[in-house]
């Protein structure tokens, strides 16, 4: 493993692929530096499975890739078929082999890996939006969460127990609207405990990231 992450190379993505997909941003680097910052933590977990949700570029599980390369194996999901394209592509292009799964957040993802994730990550659609416009069109659906923005991401956590391992980490990027209190007490109903690992104010937003694990 190295001892720091580097950001990806995400050149071959055009700005005809942006008018599809979600550009990596502030909240991506966010996420890749939330990562950076817990390198030795997740070290000492000796990750075997790394899966990113809603992968969008990729450039966040590409970006875990770099530190731990051939020692994980890399899951990806995303609903957009260029999305999971692009994931891929970018995985190979910075020497990451990523499996790349078109699904619904996790429904498509292979039995196999339940209760095998080490890392799991997930950047939702956070933004709070009115509930008709979840899951519109390519680029919409990347950041339109609904009420208190959290439509989306309160669908993943029933299912987040079931993924990880019994060392696993759940990283999730949240907006300060999306109720952070509320999610730590739903996330402790399903058995985790939380950290809130950074945070930043990027322009008007007031981002987070939360490590969640099993309870003992």
């Amino acid at each position: 493993m190295k001892d720091q992450i580097s950001t990806p190379d995400f050149s071959h993505i055009t700005s005809e692929d942006l008018n599809h997909i979600y550009e990596p941003s502030e909240d991506s680097f966010l996420l890749i530096d939330s990562l950076e910052k817990e390198l030795k933590f997740i070290e000492e977990i000796k990750p075997e499975v790394c899966m990113e949700v809603g992968s969008g570029s990729g450039v966040v599980l590409t970006a875990l890739g770099t530190a731990f390369g051939e020692s994980c194996q890399y899951l990806a999901t995303d609903i957009n078929p260029r999305a999971c394209h692009i994931t891929k592509e970018t995985g190979r292009r910075n020497g990451v082999t990523i499996q790349v799964i078109e699904c619904d957040l996790v429904c498509g993802v292979p039995k196999e890996f339940n209760g095998k994730v080490d890392i799991l990550l997930f950047n939702p659609p956070y933004v709070v939006t009115p509930s008709s416009e979840v899951g519109q069109g390519d680029l919409e659906y990347t950041w339109a969460g609904g009420v208190d923005g959290r439509e989306v991401m309160d669908r993943l956590f029933p299912l987040v127990s079931d993924l990880l391992s019994s060392k696993g980490l759940f990283y999730l990027i949240v907006l300060k609207e999306n109720k952070l209190e509320d999610i730590e007490k739903i996330m402790s109903l399903y058995g985790f405990g939380c950290v809130n690992v950074i945070s930043r104010k990027t322009g008007p937003e007031h981002l987070s990231v939360l490590r969640f694990r099993k309870k003992n």
